[in-house]
């Protein structure tokens, strides 16, 4: 098994195991402190970035497809702050939001475990990053879930220390 393939199963192992820290995550809290603990002063609740993770799930699959069905797509951005708002985030519920992130996620790692060889190669222009290959998309979900999990502890540490 060549470095890349290891890498790519590695990270797809990784989508996995980050969708069990959320979980717990979720798990741990109750609805009410996911819509009201907040990111700092005027930052996103829990529960909103639940819901961002959850849509943007959907969106880097549909960029994914996009890589595979198309000879080099533009992939198209997004606003998250219009989204959050237009789709009321945190007037959701933080059990169903995990529920459809989890399914989503599920979908996502089997569309990449299923990847031949070939198409991890096949790439797109993303409205940030430039030139991206499937292999980006796959390593893109790790960061993007890491990102948010550290914002969703340091939440929770923030309010354990402000309770006290």
């Amino acid at each position: 098994m060549g470095l890349m393939t290891k890498i790519r199963k590695r990270h797809i192992a990784l989508m996995e195991k980050t969708i069990d820290v959320l979980a717990n995550i979720t798990q741990s809290i109750t609805q009410e402190q996911a819509t009201t603990l907040r990111d700092r002063d005027n930052g996103w609740t829990i529960l909103e970035v639940m819901c961002h993770l959850r849509d943007f799930e959907g969106i880097f699959y549909e960029r994914a497809r996009m890589i595979i069905e198309q000879e080099y797509p533009m992939l198209p951005g997004y606003d998250q702050e219009a989204l959050a708002a237009e789709r009321e985030y945190n007037k959701q519920s933080i059990v169903q939001v995990y529920a459809e992130l989890k399914q989503a996620r599920q979908r996502f790692a089997e569309f990449f475990t299923l990847l031949p060889d070939p198409d991890w190669e096949r790439a797109g222009m993303h409205p940030e990053e430039g030139h991206f290959t499937m292999t980006d998309a796959v390593m893109q979900v790790s960061r993007h879930d890491i990102t948010h999990i550290e914002q969703i502890t340091r939440i929770l540490a923030d309010a354990k220390i402000t309770s006290s």
